[in-house]
């Protein structure tokens, strides 16, 4: 990828409302699987946002809904964020400040790794790369703002 987008403030440049087209590639088998939806980055009471995910997973071509809700809250620095599941739980941190961040989440005997890269005002991407011993996938999130 060329150049990254800068972004002085995550929570701020995340705010609002976001279309997602996700793929999955289970590297070990060969299957691929795609999300479309919607995020929707709205107000947390005591600051943040409150992040929710919808929209419908086909895998092996059979189409479910999905969704998914974290929360992203102020980081340490200013400009960053501490990402949490639903539950409070820690994911990841998040510092877009020179447009690219790289985030590490263990989880059991998998590790995932997230790639954030910031296109412009109105785009970004994820890339997750979930290595383990069952399981080799990744998943690519293209975000694009919404109005």
């Amino acid at each position: 990828m060329g150049e990254f987008w800068p972004v002085p403030d995550a929570l701020a440049y995340l705010a609002g409302r976001w279309r997602v087209a996700r793929s999955v590639r289970d590297l070990a088998s060969g299957d691929e699987g795609r999300f479309d939806g919607t995020t929707v980055f709205g107000p947390l009471e005591g600051g943040g946002l409150l992040h929710e995910e919808g929209g419908t997973f086909v895998w092996r071509g059979v189409a479910r809904p999905a969704e998914r809700t974290l929360l992203f809250l102020p980081g340490p620095a200013r400009g960053t964020a501490d990402v949490r599941f639903a539950d409070g739980r820690p994911f990841h941190d998040l510092d877009l400040t020179t447009g690219r961040h790289v985030a590490d989440h263990p989880c059991s005997a998998d590790l995932y790794r997230g790639e954030f890269t910031v296109r412009d005002a109105d785009h970004w991407r994820t890339v997750w790369r979930v290595r383990g011993p069952a399981k080799e996938l990744v998943l690519t999130t293209d975000y694009g703002r919404e109005g």
